[in-house]
């Protein structure tokens, strides 16, 4: 059967006209929010709409953005700006249904503007959005409203297990930059055995394959997750190129350079054997003196990742870079292997808990 899409100017009343433009320095503190592009700008003492309305991205929203949203439910008494479209649903359309329809709508098309994306008005009313009788919306809005709670709960669990990571590194370790413990210090490069960042092919992104070598770049290390999206891959006489930087099992991640800088994680299994662009540095650790899951870690404690920060803008560049030269000596503390190895197997344990709770979640 195929599906009907409709119009957004069929389903919906656009009141953009009543919008009122407020200056900061205008606002007085209230209890209404005051909303703009991309949600709550502010909180002020008066009010321009009381209704379940969709607020649409007219200006600086999040175009292109997978997943931020560039639509939102507002219900209430509140004020918006001109920078959002305001979409009352007529009887036809619900208005969760709506504002699922619109969150991530694809403006590619759409938009327009160099430096700050518009979607103008004329353009928004043509949207069309798939469309199915009320009782329907209303079913898919429920199913939604469950998937999108289960995530909630998932998130939840994922942020109290890695906080117990957290507690349990600081209970054993304490602070690793003002070394409260008194452990002894080692430099980077003394107990690494590689340490070093890899580049980019010749063509850029025109020449990855669709299958091969796997390719690391920064928008695949995060702060202690390696996401797999957006992988590239080599051909082998392009990996052959990169042979000097071949990622081993257990090699740590961090990148170099960039927004991203100081973001780090521990390789999986499952893209090995791989290779690193220029933007993210490869750290293998000498065994016999430091484990891989505790350097990590270190890396992401809040005072040694602002450590880490602050040596990306030592330079005084536009862009955050950390140098090889400073990685290798950097200085770490260095707890007895036993410990490090103790508190490895603590995060496997708590790594466990993670996926059985997202089971019994969903």
């Amino acid at each position: 059967m195929n599906k009907v899409y409709r119009n957004l100017e069929d389903l919906c009343q656009v009141l953009d006209s009543k919008r009122i433009p407020i200056t900061a320095n205008k606002r007085t503190p209230g209890p209404y929010p005051y909303y703009g592009a991309n949600g709550v700008q502010d909180y002020i003492n008066e009010y321009i709409f009381d209704d379940d309305l969709v607020l649409l991205a007219e200006d600086g929203g999040n175009f292109g953005s997978t997943d931020k949203p560039i639509a939102y439910r507002v219900s209430g008494k509140c004020w918006v700006n001109n920078h959002a479209h305001v979409l009352k649903p007529n009887n036809e359309i619900n208005v969760d249904y709506l504002c699922y329809s619109l969150m991530f709508y694809n403006t590619g098309s759409l938009v327009n503007g160099a430096t700050r994306k518009k979607l103008t008005q004329a353009t928004m009313r043509t949207m069309r959005i798939p469309w199915v009788p009320i009782v329907e919306q209303i079913e898919i809005v429920d199913k939604l409203k469950k998937t999108a709670a289960i995530i909630d709960k998932k998130e939840l669990i994922l942020r109290r297990l890695d906080q117990l990571i957290k507690s349990r590194f600081i209970e054993l370790f304490g602070d690793p930059v003002s070394n409260g413990k008194f452990w002894n210090l080692a430099i980077l490069q003394d107990v690494t055995s590689k340490i070093g960042s890899g580049a980019t092919p010749k063509g850029g992104k025109s020449s990855y394959q669709k299958e091969g070598i796997p390719f690391i770049r920064s928008m695949n290390v995060h702060d202690g997750v390696f996401l797999s999206k957006d992988l590239a891959y080599l051909s082998d006489k392009q990996a052959k190129q990169l042979e000097n930087v071949i990622v081993k099992e257990n090699d740590v991640l961090l990148n170099i350079t960039g927004a991203s800088v100081a973001r780090s994680c521990i390789v999986p299994k499952t893209v090995i054997p791989a290779r690193v662009n220029q933007h993210v540095s490869i750290i293998r650790c000498i065994p016999k003196y430091l484990n891989p899951e505790f350097l990590n870690k270190l890396f992401l404690h809040h005072r040694y990742k602002n450590l880490l920060l602050s040596l990306g803008e030592a330079g005084g560049a536009t862009r955050q870079a950390i140098t090889k030269s400073q990685l290798e000596k950097l200085q770490i503390i260095l707890p007895p292997l036993t410990l490090q190895n103790e508190f490895a197997d603590f995060v496997q344990q708590v790594d466990k808990s993670k996926y059985g709770e997202i089971l019994n979640a969903l």
